[in-house]
């Protein structure tokens, strides 16, 4: 028999995540596999009482729309849902029981770990699951007004208040501020999806943006952002990020990040 994880959302074909597992599980020698898995909302309680029967089964990354939702399905005895509040992570404690863990937070802040966040404006578009992980990682980095543009305010100014940060909630069409990083978490911009429009024009000249969507990787926002000379930071740097920290809890061994390059050359192959 042989291990097995896998991610899962709905969609999820674009998912590149197997590729990564699979490029790790290669370069170690290990047995096993990680695959894409499509499951709807309404079927994730029965999904998990599948999978925790199958003593193959080592975890699976969850993707949207079921960050929030997979919470209601599986344990939570870090009390994930009352910290970051989402999950993108299920694997096996050493009991063989279902824990659920949160690996963005990590994910997100490991390419832009050289950057000095100390009371830097921030703006964040979005407010589901991955804006969640943003917000909890920027509550922790000492940043500065953190600005949250979404299609509800009010579900952003929650969120400011659920993590302690001092900001302000916008819609979507609002003014950016004059800030020195712009994150999107939003799936604005992924293939299929209407472009994330914002005028860049007030960000600092200093500024990063930052854009988890990596289908397609060059985003029409980050293509904005170089155009107007700034620094980027491309979703494929937090999916591989997010992916070290559970491939462990899977596997069992660290993933061998020498070959990030070779990597990153097969994920835009």
């Amino acid at each position: 028999m042989t291990p097995f994880a896998e991610v899962i959302g709905d969609p999820i074909a674009h998912s590149k995540s197997p590729l990564i597992h699979r490029f790790w599980l290669e370069k170690l020698g290990l047995a096993g596999d990680y695959r894409a898995t499509q499951v709807l909302g309404s079927d994730l309680g029965d999904f998990f009482a599948r999978r925790v029967a199958d003593p193959d089964w080592r975890g699976c990354n969850v993707t949207v729309p079921h960050k929030l939702a997979v919470l209601d399905h599986v344990p939570d005895p870090g009390d994930v849902r009352a910290t970051i509040g989402a999950a993108n992570t299920v694997f096996r404690g050493s009991d063989g029981a279902l824990i659920a863990t949160n690996t963005d937070a990590a994910g997100f802040l490991s390419p832009i770990a050289d950057l000095d966040l100390a009371e830097r404006p921030v703006v964040v578009v979005g407010a589901g699951g991955a804006a969640r992980a943003v917000l909890f990682a920027l509550s922790r980095s000492g940043v500065g007004k953190v600005t949250v543009l979404n299609r509800t305010p009010l579900k952003a100014a929650a969120l400011l208040a659920q993590f302690g940060l001092k900001g302000e909630a916008l819609p979507l069409t609002a003014r950016l501020p004059a800030a020195g990083l712009l994150v999107n978490t939003s799936v604005l911009g992924m293939t299929g999806q209407e472009a994330l429009d914002l005028d860049l024009t007030p960000l600092a000249d200093h500024a990063v943006v930052y854009d988890i969507v990596y289908a397609p990787l060059v985003t029409p926002l980050l293509a904005s952002a170089e155009a107007r000379g700034l620094d980027i930071v491309d979703g494929l740097e937090m999916l591989v990020g997010q992916a070290a920290l559970a491939f462990e809890l899977f596997f069992g061994a660290a993933p061998p990040r020498e070959h990030d390059e070779e990597l990153r050359a097969r994920l835009l192959a």
